[in-house]
């Protein structure tokens, strides 16, 4: 028998509502005959307590710093997989067989290259305007260059359409780079893995060859590996949201890659490396902290805390980690900015303002350091977020598509503003 919930108000009104079950995580009160039985709706600013879909790709439990891709712990992926392998599993659900695995990276391989006239496209834009403007838009273009894969209700124009995105957009990221640097674009090397070949991309010029330092690709694959899906957050959500009402999946992509911008959700590692530029040395650390618990000097703490993890973020444990070995690696053990990050880590989970408030380090304190390190530029690192999260809206938006359930989504509000009112002609008012 279904459990239920009982909503009780006004003189001894009631209604009752199924309580459903997923497989881990709180159960879920559904409302959607809510307004029809009720005539009333919710009222959740921020969505903070509200599921709009189901979905079996991504679980986070907040509260013990668990986060899950089809089920796997985020800690054993980024160690024992690559990329395209996690890829793979966030996309069909189970880990590839080594068959299944040479054929998935040998489709997306096929895919590297844009179309010639896209490249053209970049000579509309500023060489310096901002990467995710220039992301915004080409992305969302893609859909006049690839007309084959734009039917929604074809499986196979789904599948066409997923890897396509997975395979150009470090293209595009790393062109996006190049035409900010002035430098001429390179053309992917398909022989090179995932991250290597971005890192080719990026680095490469015609004048020398370009070989990838292990040690930075595998720190590049574990970056990308952490930001492949992160839940309902507010881009895949505006994915989802863009994807409800038709819309190609290219146009939905660039629609999340505009939300991502925000710098209270992809630029936030921009922020934090600004803002430990910003404190300068660890002598003013303590000053720095006084004026964070001073609501009236308007400073923030940034890369700490998140909406959902009231624990330690599970991946800035592993981007911690990445940080050692990339700095070891490039002789940069003393780095000012790292040095300063630990020490400002050290001094905020010892004190009880910030414990109290369960303000924990997140994936964006140290991940702009690791980048920094890589040789990407700050103005690029929520495009490298974009570039690692595509997956994660791919397989989002194709989950929603097939959902017999799926709306367009609609949200309702409580009205505020004036009640019904006449027009006075313009001489009388």
């Amino acid at each position: 028998m279904t459990d239920k919930a009982t909503l009780t108000w006004g003189a001894g009104k009631s209604a009752e509502f199924p309580i459903l079950k997923g497989t881990i995580g709180p159960d879920v009160i559904d409302i959607r005959t809510l307004y029809a039985n009720t005539g009333m709706f919710t009222y959740d600013p921020g969505y903070m307590s509200t599921g709009s879909t189901k979905s079996a790709i991504t679980y986070i439990d907040g509260d013990k710093g668990i986060l899950l891709y089809r089920g796997y712990p985020i800690e054993q992926l980024a160690v024992q997989c690559d990329f395209l392998e996690v890829s793979y599993l966030i996309k069909h659900g189970e880990l590839p067989t080594k068959t299944q695995y040479e054929d998935w990276v040998g489709r997306v391989k096929r895919h590297t290259m844009v179309h010639d006239q896209l490249t053209r496209f970049f000579n509309g834009f500023r060489r310096d305007a901002h990467p995710m403007a220039v992301l915004v838009g080409v992305v969302g273009a893609l859909s006049a260059f690839y007309h084959d894969s734009l039917d929604i209700n074809n499986p196979e124009h789904r599948i066409i359409a997923a890897i396509r995105l997975i395979a150009k957009l470090p293209t595009i990221v790393a062109m996006a780079y190049k035409y900010n640097m002035g430098q001429p674009f390179m053309y992917p090397r398909n022989e090179l893995s995932y991250s290597a070949n971005f890192m080719h991309m990026m680095f490469a010029t015609p004048c020398e060859t370009y070989v990838p330092n292990p040690v930075l690709v595998r720190a590049l694959d574990r970056i990308l590996i952490l930001h492949a899906d992160h839940e309902q957050n507010a881009s895949t959500s505006t994915v989802r949201l863009s994807g409800s009402s038709g819309a190609n999946p290219f146009a939905c992509i660039a629609a999340g890659i505009a939300c991502l911008w925000g710098p209270a959700h992809g630029g936030a590692n921009e922020a934090a490396l600004a803002m430990l530029e910003q404190i300068g040395d660890a002598s003013k650390i303590p000053e720095f902290i006084a004026k964070v618990k001073d609501k009236n000097s308007g400073a923030k703490l940034m890369g700490f805390g998140h909406r959902v993890y009231k624990n330690y973020d599970p991946r800035a444990k592993l981007m911690r980690e990445t940080c050692h070995e990339v700095l070891a690696e490039l002789g940069l053990q003393n780095d000012r900015l790292f040095k300063l990050a630990l020490a400002l880590e050290k001094i905020a989970l010892e004190d009880d303002y910030f414990v109290s408030r369960k303000l924990y380090p997140n994936v964006d304190f140290y991940s702009g350091i690791v980048q920094r390190a890589l040789g990407i530029p700050t103005n690029l690192f929520t495009g490298i977020f974009a570039l690692a999260r595509t997956v994660g809206w791919i397989a989002q938006w194709n989950e929603m598509i097939a959902d017999p359930e799926q709306k367009i989504g609609r949200p309702r509000q409580l009205y505020t503003g004036p009640t019904t009112r006449e027009v006075v002609p313009m001489d009388k008012r």
